[in-house]
């Protein structure tokens, strides 16, 4: 066997002139587990989509167990037993989980599909995985976890040796990732190279058995986790010293600015209370599936509340629509914001002001266009947003400044209590600093901030009180003194009758 499954040598790529790879070295040794990260913009996904035939690089040499390749289409990728996992999941909602497993081949070769035999062979890969999912159900019924469950199961049951994971974790708890580390072990156990691409630096310090740091285009450096610190790895990333990556917490005020009371829906949420200051950083924790989400979705408006009071500094409120919850001065950053937070084909300036568009518009209801740009280019100078533009669209961003934009446009709003959830998914640890200052200071101006996430550490870390949560109740409020992981996994693992 060949001592490295994968040598890329000074590869490079442009794209009209812009340098998106300058010159990438790397060796990943078979059967080993490599970690490669780095910046939004740093070149991974180029990297990756060069790997799996979707671009061609310009110039160097790509080397397959001693082989040398040139892909110029995924098909050549596939005939290489190279699997891919993108962030952005490619499946069908409207078919089974078994359908979307093995959408290449329904039939096993047969020309004809044997439905009893296609659910078994789905039920079998699921359970070798560990993934509690029924075969039968339609994808798109199915959480954005589970549905990355079924993501990595449609990967794994091609006959691949090399998988590329890109941000694999992002939509899984803490209990999903530890059975994804595992199943991944014995992957690695059974001879399969594993790219794994992350932002999260706890995870590669556990599962990787190389790290990679790419910066601009280029390799700056492969380190062993067993010998560096997280430090170490940033320093390498961003090119200077991050001195705290989260800022000190601010001393909220006495005022109650939200109070939820025997909040319920009727299919998961049940008897929900929470306070939220003016000033304070609260947070909800808990596993996937726990009802984070849908309470932050009740508050909105989004999804109709069949129980209890929302109150807005002692007066109870009505929120049956989110024009009614931003009529109160509630906002939400969603958990996806390339489904629901932006619109990724439109101009950055329309993305800031969507949410006002009152704010930019003369007495006709025209769009005022300079007006727009001007407020748009106010809030990029206040949250330090990095664009070539605000005429450019927002999908030309990196996943940092999309995030900026997205919490930007309420800024644009009489809004004074804000809900973030998910705030830093899919954004780099300089992004993450970055963000973290943003909710920071809204915080010290006055704003009653509410930050969903299924990172403990950022929980912990940001927030003056948590919430957990499980099954759809809050089973504990931490107060400051009391948080830290050990209690909110203690409260958030469902708890089971014995029989």
């Amino acid at each position: 066997m060949d001592q490295y499954a994968i040598e890329v040598i000074q590869v490079t790529k442009s794209f009209g002139g812009i340098h998106a790879l300058k010159s990438i070295n790397l060796q990943i040794r078979t059967g080993s587990i490599h970690a490669i990260i780095g910046e939004n913009g740093a070149g991974k996904s180029t990297l990756m989509k060069i790997l799996s035939g979707i671009y061609t690089k310009d110039s160097g040499r790509i080397m397959i167990h001693g082989e040398e390749k040139n892909f110029t289409s995924p098909i050549h990728s596939k005939e290489s037993r190279i699997g891919i996992i993108y962030q952005e999941l490619a499946l069908s909602p409207d078919l089974t989980v078994a359908e979307n497993i093995f959408l290449d081949d329904l039939g096993f070769g047969t020309g004809m599909i044997n439905w009893k035999r296609l659910n078994e062979k789905a039920s079998l890969i699921l359970n070798e995985l560990g993934f509690q999912i029924d075969p039968r159900a339609r994808v798109g019924d199915l959480s954005v976890a589970y549905q990355q469950m079924v993501e990595i199961a449609k990967s794994l049951a091609k006959d691949v040796n090399i998988l590329i994971l890109d941000e694999p974790s992002a939509v899984l708890s803490g209990k999903e990732v530890a059975i994804l580390f595992t199943q991944l072990r014995k992957l690695k156990a059974r001879g399969v190279t594993i790219i794994y691409i992350s932002h999260r630096l706890e995870e590669l310090m556990v599962i990787a058995d190389v790290i990679t740091v790419i910066k601009d285009g280029e390799t700056v450096k492969t380190l062993d986790p067993q010998s560096c610190s997280e430090d170490e790895i940033i320093t390498s990333m961003v090119g200077r010293k991050l001195e705290s990556l989260y800022p000190e917490k601010n001393v909220p005020g006495n005022e109650v600015v939200l109070e939820v009371k025997a909040l319920s829906t009727r299919a998961l949420l049940h008897g929900i209370n929470l306070t939220l200051h003016k000033g304070e950083i609260v947070g909800l924790a808990g596993l996937v599936g726990a009802g984070r989400s849908e309470v932050a979705r009740c508050l909105f408006g989004i999804d109709k509340i069949a129980g209890g009071t929302v109150s807005k500094a002692g007066t109870p409120i009505q929120i049956n629509h989110p024009s009614q919850a931003m009529s109160h001065g509630i906002g939400l950053v969603p958990e996806s914001r390339k489904e629901q937070g932006a619109i990724l084909v439109r101009p950055i300036r329309e993305n800031m002001t969507l949410s006002n568009l009152k704010a930019v518009s003369g007495w006709m209801g025209f769009i005022r266009r300079r007006q727009e740009r001007e407020t748009s280019q106010k809030l990029q100078q206040k949250l330090a947003i990095k664009l070539g533009s605000v005429e450019d669209p927002i999908a030309s961003l990196s996943g940092g400044n999309q995030q900026k934009v997205v919490i930007a446009k309420w800024l644009n709003t009489d809004c004074h209590i804000l809900i973030l959830d998910e705030p830093t998914r899919g954004v780099d640890v300089g992004a993450k600093a970055e963000i973290y200052n943003i909710i920071h200071q809204l915080a010290e101006r006055g704003y009653s901030i509410l930050v969903i996430s299924s990172e403990m550490v950022e929980v912990i870390n940001l927030c003056h009180r948590i919430y957990v949560m499980s099954e759809g109740r809050i089973t504990k409020e931490l107060q400051h003194d009391e948080i830290s992981e050990e209690n909110i996994m203690r409260y958030a693992i469902p708890k089971r009758e014995t029989i």
